[in-house]
């Protein structure tokens, strides 16, 4: 039976993680902005020799398959980026906003 389920919706997930955000301290909030920030550049990076390796692969070899996989790999990366970004503007908002309140 399920008795105690609680379901969160969007809003409440998005207001318990700014409320997360607000209980962390400034050098916390840095550091994850840091770490966020080199977790991106190296997956940036890698996407782009993946991309690069599977276009020299398509054009250059006869079998596709293996290559076609590869590029959908690197696709669905890119799908990451923007999450990473959108975490990147909300630190860094929480950051000004402190900035603002001193």
């Amino acid at each position: 039976m399920l008795n105690n389920v609680t379901i969160l919706t969007p809003n409440v997930r998005h207001k318990l993680k700014n409320e997360q955000m607000k209980n962390k301290s400034t050098e916390q909030l840095k550091s994850e902005l840091n770490s966020i920030r080199g977790i991106t550049i190296v997956l940036i990076f890698a996407i782009g020799l993946l991309t690069g390796i599977t276009v020299y692969g398509l054009l250059t070899k006869e079998d596709n398959s293996m290559f076609i996989a590869l590029l959908t790999v690197g696709i669905t990366c890119c799908a990451i980026l923007p999450l990473q970004f959108m975490n990147m503007k909300k630190i860094k908002s929480e950051l000004n906003s402190r900035k603002e309140n001193n």
